[in-house]
């Protein structure tokens, strides 16, 4: 089977500054950065490398080419990415000493998706594919409702989080990712508990605690225990924690299982620096002892 992840490409452009800027100062920065980001581009590559068929629909600008090669070089399917006009939507990160940071997120041509680049890329997806979606390109609705006439498993994961963005997407989807303050926010809005949205498996993520598992047929709910780690960079965990789920899934793992191998992805991510391009494979997380 395959996973279809209509999602976003980023280039992350991190500086280390001495401390973060004022109003009107200008600062020189220690160092520089650059990598390949976007949770799209991270949830591609964490499928990837947890052995999955991963297809990756989305678009990059003129400046984009090396995000797609860097895609390719971890195994992701980039045959439905398009090249438009507008930049590649990119970060600005700015990292203090103390590891706070500021980031000035430009969605560029993650928000120039068409109807027609999905539905090509659609058209060769077949039933029982999962598609995957985030909130960081357009077309999600309409993506989704596309992905449950074609008989695909959807899956969303709700970040960055806004209410209406989920709540457009609830009637198609089968399988959705929450952080815990994500979970409590969409309570808020819709009055109902993970358990209770119609969506047959959510899963909340719950940092060092693990992963809470709601399954929306038979209201049991279940947990997987995080492992033990220090963290020196929560950057891409949860994606890394999402594209593994996903991949597990998609062999036939159960979702304890799946959960279970994620949560360990997850937490040798967090050991490292960066996003996409320090995403663990399948046989290092199986071999890590923690």
């Amino acid at each position: 089977m395959a996973i279809w992840n209509l999602g976003s490409i980023n280039i992350d452009m991190v500086y280390a500054l001495p401390h973060m800027p004022q109003p009107g100062e200008t600062l020189a920065a220690n160092s520089f950065d650059q990598g390949l980001g976007g949770k799209g581009a991270n949830m591609s590559v964490a499928a990837a490398r947890a052995g999955a068929h991963a297809c990756h629909i989305g678009a990059i600008g003129p400046e984009g080419k090396w995000c797609v090669d860097r895609l390719m070089e971890y195994g992701v399917d980039t045959r439905h990415i398009v090249q438009s006009d507008t930049a590649t939507g990119h970060a600005i990160i700015a990292v203090d000493p103390a590891g706070e940071n500021q980031i000035i997120l430009y969605p560029g041509a993650n928000r120039g998706l068409g109807a027609g680049q999905i539905g090509q890329a659609l058209s060769a997806a077949n039933a029982g594919d999962i598609l995957l979606m985030q909130n960081e390109t357009n077309m999600q609705a309409e993506a989704a409702e596309m992905g449950r006439k074609l008989g695909l498993r959807v899956a969303y994961a709700a970040a960055p989080f806004d209410a209406a963005a989920v709540q457009a997407v609830l009637p198609f989807m089968d399988l959705l990712f929450l952080n815990q303050v994500e979970a409590e926010q969409l309570q808020d809005a819709t009055g109902r508990p993970p358990q209770d949205l119609g969506v047959d498996d959510v899963i909340v993520t719950l940092g060092a605690e693990g992963a809470r598992h709601f399954d929306g047929r038979t209201g049991a709910v279940s947990d997987v225990a995080a492992q033990k780690v220090t963290a020196v960079d929560t950057t891409g965990a949860g994606d890394t924690f999402t594209g593994y789920v996903l991949a597990a899934l998609d062999r036939g793992l159960p979702m304890a299982q799946a959960m279970a191998q994620a949560s360990r992805a997850g937490a040798l991510m967090v050991t490292r620096h960066g996003a996409a391009d320090v995403i663990p494979d399948l046989k290092e997380v199986q071999d890590a002892k923690f």
